[in-house]
């Protein structure tokens, strides 16, 4: 399943390359997680990222919980934070007197500007991957129109992300459990009309 050794070497990797905060270490996360150590599958995944976007505070530190929690339990779960956050905090603290005095530095700017494709290459591949499991498991036309409905809501009508997502799941709950009950009538009646014959 995973070692105390195992969350602490693949987090602490997590915390150092994970340039750009939050959604650039998602990538990162889902490689540790999913292809790595194979701790969750790609679908339960995606499911702790759809949760993790619901609540607040740092997404790479909820979903570093969860993982930790899921393999190790709560001690798995505080390895899991400690070993994600102390890395890029420790490089703060050391190096930030120094970055701040180069901060109008031409070659730290080139710096972040050289980074920035590969980190938005990142995230649209993952977009894309989701887009895909959107598209089996919704079908095209759906998938199409949740996308919409999420664009307009988040950045037209400037609803947080965190909102959304929970609405999608709680309607999806409502319309799982609805076709789960309508499923089960139609069982008993198919049952019915078998004892009757």
């Amino acid at each position: 399943m995973g070692t105390y050794r195992d969350l602490a070497v693949g987090f602490a990797r997590t915390g150092v390359t994970g340039y750009g905060g939050g959604p650039s270490t998602i990538p990162l996360i889902e490689y540790e997680a999913v292809e790595k150590y194979k701790w969750v599958s790609e679908e339960e995944f995606g499911e702790i990222l759809a949760l993790a976007n619901t609540l607040p505070g740092p997404i790479a530190t909820k979903m570093a919980a969860y993982i930790g929690y899921k393999v190790k339990g709560s001690i798995g779960a505080v390895v899991a934070i400690l070993t994600h956050i102390l890395p890029s905090l420790v490089a703060m603290i050391g190096l930030l007197g120094f970055i701040y005095s180069f901060r109008h530095s031409p070659i730290v700017s080139g710096m972040v500007q050289g980074v920035t494709p590969v980190i938005g290459f990142m995230l649209a591949e993952m977009a894309y991957r989701f887009f895909e499991k959107g598209r089996k498991g919704l079908g095209v036309s759906r998938m199409l129109l949740f996308s919409i409905i999420s664009l307009v809501f988040t950045e037209m009508l400037g609803l947080h992300p965190g909102i959304l997502i929970g609405a999608f799941l709680i309607s999806a709950f409502f319309i799982a459990a609805r076709k789960e009950k309508a499923a089960a009538s139609k069982k008993v009646i198919m049952q019915r009309k078998e004892n009757s014959l």
